[in-house]
């Protein structure tokens, strides 16, 4: 509570500072005579278009750096190595489990991003070809 006290006292003063140089600069702006304001310019007149130019050669590129590629996981499905669709992928998954396939499971092995298997689920489920058995299990309808 003292070191707030004690800042408070040094901002205080430093404000009382700063305020009798402001009083100083008033002072010495009302003495100053006051100086002509500058003639207003005058518009330049619009530039003529000139003629076209020749274009120069191309300039060399340099060669960009390649960044080594990250490796990927080997496609597990046919969708990703473009054998089938990948609703084809994710509806082939869950038909081949008995006891239904979860998020989990359908991810590993069709290699979907979280956001694709979403949009598959949700597409497979509107043609009536899956059914949600519980949350996150889906089974062949």
């Amino acid at each position: 509570m003292k070191k707030v006290q004690t800042q408070l006292k040094s901002v205080a003063k430093s404000l009382a500072g700063l305020a009798d140089r402001i009083e100083k600069i008033t002072v010495l702006l009302e003495k100053a005579p006051a100086k002509k304001a500058a003639p207003a310019k005058k518009k330049a007149a619009p530039k003529k278009k000139a003629a076209p130019k020749k274009k120069a050669a191309p300039k060399k590129k340099a060669a960009a750096k390649k960044k080594p590629a990250a490796p990927k996981a080997a496609p597990v499905n046919k969708a990703a190595s473009g054998g089938a669709t990948v609703l084809e992928s994710v509806f082939d998954v869950i038909k081949k489990s008995r006891t239904g396939a979860n998020i989990a499971d359908l991810k590993a092995k069709t290699g979907l991003e979280s956001r694709q298997l979403s949009n598959a689920l949700y597409k497979l489920s509107k043609k009536k070809m899956i059914v949600a058995k519980s949350r996150g299990v889906y089974v062949k309808a």
